[in-house]
């Protein structure tokens, strides 16, 4: 056995017990316990962590821990660019690509609304939602802290808000978001792109009053469903700033 202390920063305080919060804490770890193996024990997921220091310098989450090591554990880094000092992973938590557990339909409902790329079904197994995530370089989106803790996982985000429309805000603010959003460019219920339509192919496609309307319309070619700008439009307009902080 050896004894190593640990300190966790920001929001990682919040996966630890109340006693081990915003402070260094020394643990007995198993001899050839890992950085990864450890921080999983205190109940921090790997997918939180950005940047671990040992004793001052940047290591992976497979550095075997020794007698007296001094650990230092830091969530994703927002306006500070810190790739040349990774070592946990190869690129910063930056994909903005995401696949949604079975209880976040909401949330994936309003990603796509800001144009973000989220796989969502109500029967995606935690096995089918680990196999995307890999497949396709999804960050996983949850609150199960289990699910993000398995090996395979590499990019992951636990949202700690209940309701959709706080979550969406949680998530756009941890990884600063706003800048990159493409508000109604995909389809809701598919997930597809939408493409622009002429109104003469929206034609039969709508009510003849939208048609009379309307001269702008977007269409998914997944689904088949036709998009105008109505009075529907401009509450999801009203929604985005709200979800942007515009």
């Amino acid at each position: 056995m050896v004894c190593a202390s640990f300190r966790f920063y920001e929001e990682l305080n919040d996966f630890l017990a109340p006693a081990l919060r915003f402070r260094s804490v020394a643990r007995r770890c198993a001899e050839g316990a890992t950085t990864k193996h450890m921080i999983e024990a205190l109940g921090v997921p790997h997918t939180e962590v950005e940047l671990i220091l040992v004793n001052g310098e940047s290591v992976g989450f497979d550095r075997p821990l020794c007698e007296g090591d001094r650990v230092s554990v830091y969530p994703v880094f927002e306006s500070l660019d810190i790739t040349p000092l990774l070592r946990v992973r190869a690129q910063p938590l930056r994909e903005t690509r995401f696949v949604a557990d079975a209880h976040l339909g909401g949330l994936a409902r309003l990603l796509r609304l800001l144009g973000f790329d989220t796989r969502f079904d109500n029967h995606f197994a935690d096995a089918e939602i680990v196999r995307l995530s890999v497949a396709e370089r999804r960050i996983v989106l949850t609150r199960d802290r289990e699910l993000l803790k398995r090996r395979e996982v590499t990019h992951g985000c636990y949202l700690h808000a209940l309701v959709p429309q706080a979550q969406c805000r949680e998530l756009v603010a941890r990884l600063d978001l706003a800048g990159s959003a493409r508000p109604f460019s995909l389809c809701l219920e598919c997930n597809a792109p939408l493409r622009p339509l002429a109104r003469a192919a929206a034609l039969g496609r709508v009510p003849d009053g939208v048609a009379a309307r309307h001269r702008r319309f977007v269409t998914c070619d997944a689904c088949g469903r036709v998009f105008w700008e109505g009075s529907h439009w401009q509450r999801m307009r009203q929604v985005v700033g709200e979800l942007l902080g515009r």
